[in-house]
């Protein structure tokens, strides 16, 4: 799916997609794991992240200490001097760059940073972790925000019903 029509696909399907998340956690299939990591595994395979990028331009990732220390040590600065720099504490006292799109996305979407990107943003869109039905906020968050996000959990309506 285009970035274009994904805010209005994700629009229309958002009620349908929130009953579906609601009826997952409160009854996950046996082999629910196993189903998302084919189908992340499916999805990403053709999708080439570089070039949509939405999510480094629109979403930021919870910064851990280790997260803010391992990219401080990667760019040679002490971390409190990457934390002035690059960081603050949001309204819910979590960590998170100071503004998007995050500091290190370039202009061809490459990670400046990539080999020491946080935690959040490795695991990004959360598709293929265990316990999938655990994140139903998450996932509906970012189903507005990446296609691959979008396509997989529509993939898994159809393989779930």
């Amino acid at each position: 799916m285009k970035l274009q029509n994904l805010t209005k696909a994700a629009a229309e399907t958002k009620t349908e997609t929130t009953r579906f998340l609601n009826r997952l956690k409160k009854n996950p299939p046996k082999n629910l794991d196993h189903t998302m990591e084919n189908l992340h595994n499916e999805v990403f395979e053709k999708t080439d992240c570089l070039s949509c990028g939405n999510c480094c331009r629109t979403t930021g990732p919870l910064l851990s200490t280790r997260d803010t220390e391992a990219l401080a040590d990667h760019l040679k600065m002490k971390p409190g001097a990457f934390h002035e720099k690059y960081v603050r504490m949001d309204e819910d006292g979590d960590y998170v760059f100071k503004g998007m799109p995050c500091p290190f996305l370039g202009d061809d979407n490459h990670c400046s940073v990539y080999e020491h990107r946080p935690k959040a943003c490795r695991e990004y869109p959360h598709t293929n972790r265990r316990k999938f039905y655990q994140i139903n906020d998450l996932t509906l968050k970012n189903v507005a925000i990446c296609p691959a996000a979008f396509e997989i959990v529509e993939r898994l309506k159809r393989a779930v019903r």
